[in-house]
């Protein structure tokens, strides 16, 4: 049976590329979104960017047919999104700002509002601490780009309660994503497995074994890996695959997580993937 939450209102918390896909995602089904960021700049910049990406889901059929976009504001006051019926905070992966983030915008919304923070390897019980309520806390990991990828991990902390977890997979299924629940780890599932492969693709490329091109074709054709390793590290940021990774060396002590010299040499000279033009892979036009 099909279970939506009426009378949505969605906050996002932080206005770079996830934030702006997940708004992207939510004002597509409907959804009307509360955008959030400190740079009033960088708010400017999502708003042209999820234009361009709705028009696209749009070719892409990605978006249910005759169902009016969601209304999108803009704001640089938390305060603009308290009356959310769900938060989501899509900033950086960095878990002392996320902590902050999250105490700021509990301590602003009713009671019952779930707080889903988007991250790809931090442990939800890391940042239940800093929140009033931690049953209302919840973790997702949306994959980039959101409006495509129809599969959400959706990771349940040791306190998160029974409501928030109806309430975040309800949102999903409004916005017309599928569930996988799986319990706070770092790196979860998907992270954990993907990010060290990925390091290891950088690793072959850096000993000089193959280059980027024939590594990622010999994993698309060979092991069935649908865009290859380096062109998903372009799609999700070489930044913050670094972060990840690091989050994941730090925690887990596995030296297959520590971002290899590769990686920290793209980050150093700013080629991020295709959100700067320039990873792996030349795209041209940042996104940013």
């Amino acid at each position: 049976m099909r279970t939506e939450w009426p009378n949505q209102r969605l906050t996002i918390l932080g206005a770079g590329v996830m934030g702006a896909n997940i708004a992207t995602t939510a004002l597509g089904h409907g959804i009307p979104v509360v955008l959030i960021d400190l740079d009033q700049d960088k708010l400017d910049r999502a708003r042209a960017q999820i234009s361009q990406l709705l028009r696209h889901a749009q070719l892409m059929s990605a978006l249910p047919e005759g169902r009016p976009a969601g209304e999108l504001t803009t704001a640089l006051d938390p305060a603009a999104g308290a009356d959310a019926t769900a938060v989501i905070e899509a900033i950086t992966e960095d878990a002392e700002l996320k902590a902050k983030v999250l105490a700021e915008v509990s301590a602003l919304v009713r009671p019952g509002t779930p707080l889903i923070t988007n991250t790809s390897g931090i442990p939800i019980e890391e940042l239940a601490n800093a929140v009033a309520r931690p049953a209302e806390l919840v973790g997702t990991h949306f994959m980039n780009p959101t409006y495509l990828i129809r599969m959400v991990e959706v990771i349940r902390g040791p306190r998160t309660g029974d409501a928030t977890m109806a309430g975040v997979v309800a949102l999903l299924t409004t916005m017309e994503r599928r569930s996988i629940v799986v319990q706070d780890s770092p790196g979860f599932v998907t992270s954990r497995l993907l990010h060290p492969m990925i390091n290891d693709a950088a690793r072959v490329v850096q000993a000089g074994t193959a280059d980027v091109e024939s590594v990622d074709a010999l994993m698309e054709g060979c092991v069935g890996h649908p865009t290859g390793p380096l062109r998903t590290a372009d799609l999700i940021g070489i930044d913050n695959l670094v972060d990840s990774l690091a989050a994941l060396y730090e925690r887990t002590g596995d030296e297959g997580c520590r971002p290899c010299d590769l990686l920290l040499e793209k980050v150093r000279e700013g080629h991020l993937g295709r959100k700067s033009g320039r990873g792996f892979y030349t795209y041209g036009k940042a996104l940013s």
